[in-house]
């Protein structure tokens, strides 16, 4: 089954989104999907990637991810580990399909046939033009192709206990918030006023206020705070119940985020930004974290994050799968979710999922009463819609074997 051409393909409407297919000469084409530096993570597929496996056998995946480990770069998310992780779950969706099978049973077999969702409350245009994850690039109002918009910022920036409301509606009693973000002293991190504070922790209070223990939450923290300023920021979110605090300051400090979690007994979690087993391993192992999070189309694919998930479940601690990005992220995340014992819910942002996902690809993984599961059909049960490379603001490239 050798590897006979890699295919890219990004958008104008969406850059920071790119897409990978694999194709075989028997004729099977696996997808992959990564997102942030897009221009660089094609450069890298086409540049340095796609000289190693054309030619290879597309069933050899822990070799082939072996060998797309790049020598620098190779500790973090960065463009080369993105790359090899769009490339990681197309080949394992190739495999799916040479099996005859969904992902989630290649893989040993479904450990439920579903499971509990979460909704992070961004709205459809959140950090979609560029990678910063700051408020000038929280996205502007939506207009969506079918109408759907959930402008879930907006709303927990304002009306928070009616945004809860809507997602207890929906089956969705888990939700995550950013509030501290907007905190004057987010932009160096140094320290975080008491006005600044009490404000942003009030969409929680007013959440719970009106909605009691119904509704779970977490706390996005976007790795901004020292640790002193987090530690304040943990003290004042007790009180509420946090389901978790996240990222409240850079998962590479492992020292640092042992210390907090001894100075708080609210849950933390953390660790999107990551990528290698020894950065997960001293996370899980020395950082006294609650929950190792890990983004699947970033920190190397499917294949480590199957490992990562044992290290976690070696320390009886769950793993949680973050998707704020594209649709085939969440079909990868959904499958490794019901194929393992340790993971409690799946993320997802609705303000994608109902407004632009399916303009995309051709089948999502199912939603209903706040439980996911995948799609039917071998592999990831998905692929990209007809036509999209031949938008007008389509950049496509194809590498193949000479």
């Amino acid at each position: 089954m050798k590897i006979t051409a890699v295919e890219t393909l990004r958008l104008e409407e969406h850059p920071n989104l790119l897409w990978v297919r694999i194709h075989t000469e028997d004729g099977l084409t696996g997808l992959g999907e990564t997102y942030f530096g897009a221009g660089a993570c094609e450069a890298d597929v086409h540049d340095r990637i796609a000289p190693m496996i054309l030619g290879q056998d597309a069933r050899r995946i822990e070799f082939l991810n072996h060998k797309m480990q790049p020598y620098v770069g190779f500790t973090g998310t960065g463009a080369e580990v993105r790359a090899l992780s769009a490339v990681d779950v197309a080949l394992w969706d190739i495999a799916g399909k040479a099996a005859g099978m969904p992902i989630c049973d290649l893989l040993g077999g479904r450990t439920r046939p579903e499971i509990a969702i979460y909704n992070t409350c961004a709205g459809p245009n959140y950090v979609s033009k560029t990678s910063a994850v700051r408020p000038d690039n929280f996205g502007d109002k939506a207009e969506t192709s079918n109408g759907v918009i959930y402008e879930d910022i907006e709303a927990f920036l304002n009306t928070p206990e009616d945004l809860a409301a809507s997602l207890l509606e929906m089956g969705i009693s888990s939700m995550k918030i950013w509030p501290l973000d907007l905190a004057a002293g987010a932009a160096d991190g140094m320290d975080i006023s008491t006005a600044d504070l009490k404000k942003g922790i009030e969409p929680f209070e007013r959440i719970r206020a009106a909605h009691g223990d119904k509704m779970r939450l977490k706390a996005e923290l976007h790795g901004l705070w020292s640790l002193n300023a987090a530690k304040k920021i943990a003290a004042a979110l007790e009180p509420i119940g946090m389901d978790w605090i996240e990222d409240p300051i850079f998962m590479d400090r492992t020292a640092e985020v042992a210390e907090l979690a001894a100075s708080t007994y609210a849950p933390l979690a953390g660790g999107e930004t990551l990528a290698s087993l020894g950065q997960f391993a001293a996370l899980i192992n020395d950082g006294n974290i609650a929950t190792p999070i890990m983004d699947v189309t970033w920190a190397g694919g499917i294949s480590p994050a199957r490992k990562v998930a044992v290290l976690a479940e070696a320390r009886a601690l769950p793993i949680a799968f973050h998707d704020c990005s594209g649709p085939v992220t969440l079909a990868a995340s959904t499958h490794l979710a019901l194929s393992l014992r340790n993971v409690k819910e799946q993320e997802i942002a609705r303000g994608f999922y109902y407004a632009w996902y399916q303009d995309f690809v051709d089948h999502l993984p199912p939603i209903k009463n706040g439980m996911i599961t995948v799609p039917d059909g071998p592999g990831l049960g998905m692929d990209l819609q007809p036509g999209l490379t031949d938008r007008a603001d389509a950049i496509h490239r194809v590498s193949r074997a000479e």
